[in-house]
C-alpha cells in the first residue's frame, strides 16, 4: 500500500493551494484545493512517478555524523534532508534515478575511485531497504517495481569526467547499473563544454560525439542537464535515441545558464527527449534570479569603490541584504516551468527531476521534500491538466524515452562493435 499524505502537511498544502486558485473561469467547475489534492493522490497511486534526479548517495557520503556510512544514515527514520521512506511513500514515488554524482573538481586519486565508491553507496543503500527499494535497469523493471509497491531504483551518473576520457570506463559503469550520464557537471571537459564553465570546444569534440554514440549503443540515456547550448545542439545532431535533461528548467522564464533555451526545447519532439523540471529555487523562480542578478551588480559596484577592502565589501553587502531580502521560490514557480516546457516542447516532453538532497533546505514553498509531490500535481489539476497528461508528466514520458533508448541499443548492437577509443 502507498499511504496518503500525512495530515499536517496536507493542511499546509491545502491552505497554500487555496491562495493560488486562479481568479478566472467559473468557480463551480474548478475543484477545491482539497479535491485537487485528493485527486492527485489517487492518480499517483495508480501511475508511477519517476523522479529524474535525487542526490541522496552524495548526502550519505557527506553526512557529518557518519560520512559514507549507509547503515548510519537510516531511511526508516526522519533524515536531515528531503528523502526518507516515510516521505517517499507519502509522495508516491514509483521510480527514482539516484544520482551517483561526484564533483568535477576532485583532484586526488582520480575520478574513477570516487565514482565507484558512489555507485557502491547507492547499491548498498538500495539493498538495505528491500521492502521499499528494488534495483531497476530497464523501463519494464520500473513498471514491475511499481506494481509490487516498490520504488524502481536506477542509477544516473552526473558528469562525464568520471569516465576519464575512456569509452571502456563508460561501458564498465553501464555494467554496474548506470542508466544515464550527464555529459558534464560544472567543469568543461576535454571533450565537452559545461554550462557554467568556459566554452573551449564550441560544443562536443569528435571524441565527445563518440561518447554519445557509444551511450546510444549501450542503451544509456544522454543527459544534457549541465551542458552548454552548443553541446545540447551537437548531442541532438548525433544521438539516435531520446535525450533527457534530468534536472533543468526553461531559460525563457529564468535566464540561468543551467536552463534550456527555447531553440533546444523546440527540437525535442523530433528527438523524443524529456526535460525534467527541478525544484532548485535559482533555476525556477524569476524573482529570485532577478534578486541574484541585482545582488551581483551591487557586489561589483562595492568592489569597484572599495577595492581590496573585503571586510568593507562584506559589510555593505550584508546591509544591502537586510533591506533587500531574497524572495522565496514557490510551488507555483515550478508549475509555471512545467507549463512552459509543455507549451514549447509539448506534453510528451516534460517530466520531474527534483534534485532533492542536492539542494539546501531553502526549497520552494510547498515543495520542501518528497512528501510534497502530490501538491504539485494538485496545482496542475487546478490549472486544468488532464489525467492523461499528468501521467505523462509523472513518469510515462521518461519511461518511454528509456524504453526507446533500449530498443535503439538492441538495433545498434547488431551492427556496431564496442569502440576502443580513449583520449590519451
Amino acid at each position: 500500500m502507498r499511504p496518503l499524505f500525512h495530515t499536517p502537511l496536507l493542511a499546509i498544502v491545502v491552505t497554500s493551494l487555496a491562495a493560488q486558485t486562479p481568479a478566472t473561469g467559473p468557480a463551480a467547475k474548478r475543484p477545491t484545493a482539497a479535491q485537487a489534492l485528493a485527486h492527485a493522490n489517487a492518480l499517483l497511486a495508480s501511475t508511477p512517478l519517476v523522479d529524474g534526479h535525487n542526490d541522496l548517495p552524495w548526502a550519505i557520503r557527506e553526512d557529518k555524523r557518519a560520512p559514507m556510512d549507509v547503515d548510519a544514515y537510516d531511511l526508516r527514520k526522519h533524515t536531515p534532508h528531503q528523502t526518507d521512506i516515510a516521505r517517499m511513500r507519502a509522495g508516491h514515488v514509483g521510480g527514482q534515478f539516484w544520482s551517483v554524482y561526484i564533483p568535477g573538481e576532485i583532484r586526488d586519486s582520480g575520478y574513477a575511485r570516487v565514482q565507484l565508491e558512489q555507485i557502491d553507496i547507492a547499491r548498498r543503500m538500495i539493498a538495505k531497504y528491500p521492502e521499499v527499494l528494488t534495483p531497476a535497469y530497464t523501463a519494464a523493471d520500473v513498471r514491475a517495481a511499481f506494481k509490487a509497491g516498490k520504488v524502481g531504483s536506477l542509477l544516473g551518473m552526473e558528469g562525464g569526467h568520471a569516465i576519464e576520457n575512456s569509452l571502456g570506463a563508460l561501458r564498465a559503469y553501464y555494467a554496474l547499473g548506470v542508466r544515464y550520464m550527464t555529459l558534464t557537471h560544472n567543469v568543461t571537459l576535454d571533450w565537452a563544454d559545461a554550462a557554467l564553465d568556459s566554452a573551449k570546444h564550441g560544443g562536443l569534440t569528435p571524441f565527445g560525439k563518440d561518447v554519445v554514440r557509444e551511450m546510444n549503443r549501450l542503451g544509456m540515456l544522454v543527459d544534457l542537464a549541465h551542458v552548454s547550448p552548443g553541446v545540447m545542439s551537437n548531442a541532438l545532431d548525433v544521438t539516435e535515441a531520446p535525450v533527457i535533461f534530468s534536472h533543468s528548467a526553461a531559460r525563457a522564464l529564468v535566464d540561468h545558464r543551467r536552463n534550456v533555451p527555447d531553440s533546444i526545447l523546440r527540437r525535442l519532439p523530433k528527438n523524443g527527449g524529456v526535460v525534467m523540471v527541478p525544484f532548485v529555487p535559482g533555476f525556477v523562480s524569476p524573482a529570485l534570479h532577478a534578486h541574484g542578478v541585482l545582488r551581483s551588480a551591487v557586489a561589483a559596484d562595492a568592489r569597484r569603490r572599495l577595492g581590496t577592502d573585503t571586510a568593507a565589501v562584506s559589510r555593505e553587502l550584508s546591509a544591502w541584504g537586510k533591506t533587500h531580502p531574497a524572495p522565496h521560490a514557490t510551488l507555483k514557480d515550478v508549475a509555471d516551468q512545467i507549463d512552459y516546457v509543455r507549451k514549447v516542447a509539448g506534453v510528451d516532453h516534460v517530466g520531474i527531476g527534483s534534485d532533492f538532497d542536492g539542494v539546501d533546505d531553502d526549497l520552494p514553498d510547498g515543495l520542501q521534500d518528497q512528501a510534497a509531490f502530490p501538491a504539485l500535481f494538485a496545482e496542475l489539476i487546478m490549472r486544468g491538466w488532464s489525467d492523461r497528461d499528468l501521467k505523462k508528466l509523472a513518469g510515462e514520458n521518461v519511461l518511454r524515452a528509456l524504453g526507446t533508448a533500449e530498443q535503439v541499443a538492441k538495433r545498434l548492437q547488431k551492427s556496431r562493435a564496442a569502440s576502443p577509443k580513449t583520449i590519451l
